[in-house]
């Protein structure tokens, strides 16, 4: 959500501002801008709604040139997605850019009325503006900033320059990511590492609370108490053409035919031949793990979905109990904590504000210890916990989550494996489950091959609105998982529910309009699904079943079914997400909407 780009140098930083801004689109927006100080000291703001290629369009009509500015791409909280309401804002000397949500901005507006300033925006980001620009005193910014920033409640990034102050932005961050990249002899900022990789793999990871004063002399931060510290400067291994498309058509596809690499990396280094490595987890994994008696997953999204399935790993596998909620929900009401419970938390960012601050109240609420599964290592989720597994995925630029789904299964499953060995999981069913894993690279790139027969099947779905999916035991996540990848990128309302859900309800939906999609595999609940199948078939519907090759599922005028190869009923979930991806995909495609990035929709939500 959101996105910030800065940049203070000795060469033109427009181009640098757009190359950010188009690295920054993964994160979902509907308006975008930037202010330039042009070589002839003037401030120049330019703004559209839409995409950044508008704004590039208009740059065209209209050149700009600088070695200062700021750039952002807004997605609406407060007030419509106009033109008028995208950032930069401006307040008389001051130019700002904000990511976030200011909680208390209607307090501050009737305040800052009441001394003069006129708001020409329906956003809480001028508020801040005029904010600063009232507390600006002799043109000291950094103060400005720094008493500001007391005052606002809620999350922000800020990027905050002055027209009459040409070598000098601030930067400030409280619950919204922001990082400083380091060049030789210029400096820039971003919402992201990725928005700056084409000038710079040096950065600086501002804490929260941090506040930092960019000169062309260096950079200066200052802690949440107004005291000056030191931030290490790290280097990022994310490659300049990691978020090129490549061949193909759309960052989902490129990201889904990643997956077995993707895969491959997140076990590199944590299997050996017949045991997952505790030490992947972390120097102190194995005294808190010794001491865990059940799990707590908090997650959303597709991430929640992720925890669903584990849930079933963890109390069928490993003997321990597990509960699984949504952040959202989670973070707002009264918890009872069982002793000894591990705290995990799933983002693929790492920056998901509900699951973040549910992260940041665990210890407060009996939790002792906490685990991140992440795919962002810079990230504040990553930073706060004290024991990460890294998924590996690399950048996931496609709104709709592929890779970092079955990026975090694999996750999931080596922590129930390490956490079950101390409970009811046997050095021999460890073993299999390894062996499992050490195949599953492979066993997904099988899956791959299916691409060009679900392209055929998903032209029946050209004139459908609404689809059914369903599972039973694990697959029924793997089923949700499929519904939400459809309605996200198609716009064709799904749902899933469990098979043995039909006749309490959404049997009633099924007719030859409703296209019943299923998930097949040969487990010890395939004749119960089968019996849930042939009610469907009763009523009408239309089935595509994507079925174990030994399930003994037959093709019929109403019923389609696609092979998927014989597995282990243990990473079964991880193989049957692969189809329903390809599935989803490809309907967007014929339905002709923007697949990377479906509208009303954002990759990284840092705001409730």
């Amino acid at each position: 959500m959101c996105g910030i780009v800065g940049a203070l140098s000795n060469r033109d930083v427009v181009p640098i501002l757009i190359e950010g801004l188009h690295r920054l689109e993964y994160r979902g927006y509907d308006s975008s801008g930037l202010a330039v100080f042009t070589n002839e000291g003037k401030l120049e703001r330019l703004r559209r709604q839409g995409k950044v290629a508008d704004l590039e369009s208009a740059l065209k009509a209209s050149p700009l040139q600088g070695h200062r500015g700021i750039a952002h791409t807004r997605w609406a909280t407060h007030g419509a997605p106009t033109e008028y309401n995208a950032h930069p804002h401006l307040s008389g000397d001051v130019v700002l850019v904000h990511n976030g949500i200011i909680e208390n901005h209607e307090s501050l507006r009737q305040g800052l009325t009441q001394q003069g300033f006129e708001h020409v925006t329906e956003t809480d980001s001028e508020v801040i503006a005029h904010a600063i620009q009232a507390k600006l005193q002799n043109g000291n910014l950094l103060a400005a900033v720094q008493e500001t920033v007391k005052d606002l409640e809620g999350s922000f990034a800020l990027a905050v320059m002055l027209e009459s102050e040409e070598e000098q932005l601030v930067a400030a961050r409280m619950g919204s990511p922001l990082v400083i990249g380091i060049g030789v002899g210029e400096y820039f900022i971003a919402s992201d590492v990725a928005a700056l990789i084409p000038v710079t793999q040096q950065f600086i990871i501002l804490e929260e609370g941090d506040l930092a004063n960019i000169t062309p002399q260096g950079v200066v931060i200052y802690d949440s108490h107004g005291l000056k510290v030191e931030r290490k400067i790290t280097v990022s291994e994310l490659k300049l053409d990691a978020v090129d498309k490549g061949p193909y058509r759309h960052y989902m596809l490129k990201e889904i035919f990643e997956q077995p690499h993707a895969i491959a990396q997140t076990l590199e280094g944590r299997l050996s031949k017949h045991q997952v490595l505790e030490a992947a987890f972390g120097p102190d994994a194995k005294s808190i793990f010794d001491s865990i008696e059940a799990v707590q997953i908090i997650a959303c999204g597709t991430s929640y979905h992720a925890g669903m399935v584990a849930r079933y790993w963890f109390e069928s596998l490993a003997g321990i109990p597990c509960q699984v909620e949504v952040a959202s929900e989670f973070r707002y009401r009264k918890v009872m904590v069982p002793a000894n419970t591990l705290f995990v938390t799933i983002s693929q960012s790492g920056e998901t504000a509900d699951t973040l601050a549910a992260l940041n109240m665990a210890k407060e609420w009996g939790y002792r210890y906490t685990l991140a599964i992440c795919n962002v290592p810079e990230s504040s989720i990553v930073r706060n916990s004290d024991l990460v597994l890294m998924t590996r995925a690399g950048p996931e630029i496609g709104v709709a989550s592929t890779k970092a789904f079955t990026t975090q299964l694999v996750a999931l499953l080596l922590l129930v494996v390490v956490l079950g060995r101390r409970h009811s999981l046997t050095q021999e069913l460890e073993s299999e489950i390894v062996s499992q894993l050490h195949s599953l690279s492979g066993l997904v790139e099988k899956e791959l091959h299916l691409n060009e027969q679900i392209q055929q099947i998903a032209l029946s779905f050209a004139e459908k609105h609404h689809a059914l999916f369903l599972g039973r035991g694990p697959e029924y996540p793997v089923a949700l998982e499929g519904a939400l990848k459809l309605k996200e990128i198609s716009y064709i309302h799904a749902e899933a529910y469990p098979a043995g859900e039909l006749k309490h309800g959404p049997l009633a939906l099924v007719d030859a309009d409703m296209p019943v999609i299923a998930v097949a595999p040969n487990n010890d609940l395939l004749e119960k699904l089968k019996s849930n199948l042939q009610e469907v078939r009763a009523r009408g519907g239309q089935l595509f079943v994507f079925a174990d090759k030994d399930a003994a599922l037959h093709a019929d005028a109403d019923v389609s079914v696609l092979p998927v190869g014989s597995v282990d009923q243990v990473i079964s979930p991880i193989i049957y997400t692969i189809p329903l991806q390809l599935l989803s995909y490809h309907v967007a495609v014929i339905k002709g909407t923007d697949v990377d990035q479906p509208r009303n929709l954002a990759k990284s939500v840092t705001v409730e």
